[in-house]
């Protein structure tokens, strides 16, 4: 529920033979679902809803002429900025997956002003929220992520960050995550072809194993 497979929108698959290789390694892996998740980013990645479920389109078609037996879906990876916020305020609908759930990343460097009124804006619209790998913020302090929990927030962690692909304090993070049974959200993150023998490591990890043992939503969405 959260990876960027689909070709040449983001920073994520590089052309439409790396798609393929990527969601020929999902399937592999025993992946029933894959739902895209390609980055709006204002400054970076201004990506639409309807480019996101043109290339949707597009791709589906690509996935089905290689006999492909994934199913596929997309919603989008927001970054919190004035954009999200004017799209709230305008009550313009977000990509959403399942039932109404927004994925969505902050900035690494500091916590946004906004956070908590777009939490409360985007709950209030009924939009239930997806916090993309809590365990890279360095500034969340393990009181800050309780609070967003309690605001309604599910936290999503990255298989790779279980490996240390992100740093020791992300690894620790997200095991702390896990230990306190905070972890909501399974996912790969994945990008690029590059991951894929880091998601393989990462798949046979104790700490893997034990967030699989918890009560994770990706269930719901099959």
């Amino acid at each position: 529920m959260h990876s960027h497979l689909l070709p040449l929108l983001d920073d994520g698959a590089r052309s439409w033979e790396e798609s393929l290789r990527l969601i020929q390694a999902f399937h592999a892996w025993g992946y029933q679902k894959v739902i895209v998740t390609p980055h709006i980013h204002p400054d970076f990645y201004p990506n639409t809803p309807e480019d996101i479920q043109t290339r949707l389109a597009e791709w589906s078609t690509f996935l089905n002429e290689h006999r492909i037996p994934l199913r596929i879906e997309a919603a989008a990876e927001y970054f919190l900025s004035e954009h999200v916020s004017d799209l709230l305020a305008q009550n313009k609908p977000l990509l959403t997956f399942g039932h109404r759930y927004v994925l969505f990343e902050i900035s690494h460097l500091q916590e946004p002003l906004s956070l908590k009124e777009f939490i409360f804006k985007a709950t209030t619209l009924g939009y239930q929220l997806v916090l993309a790998h809590p365990e890279r913020y360095e500034f969340l302090s393990e009181e800050k992520l309780d609070d967003l929990r309690h605001r309604g927030v599910t936290l999503q962690i990255n298989t790779m960050s279980l490996v240390g692909y992100y740093g020791k304090f992300a690894q620790k993070r997200a095991e702390y995550l896990i230990d306190r049974g905070y972890v909501s959200w399974l996912a790969t993150d994945c990008h690029h072809v590059e991951h894929l023998p880091i998601l393989e490591k990462a798949r046979q990890s104790n700490y893997y194993r034990k967030a699989l043992s918890l009560p994770l939503l990706n269930h719901s969405l099959l």
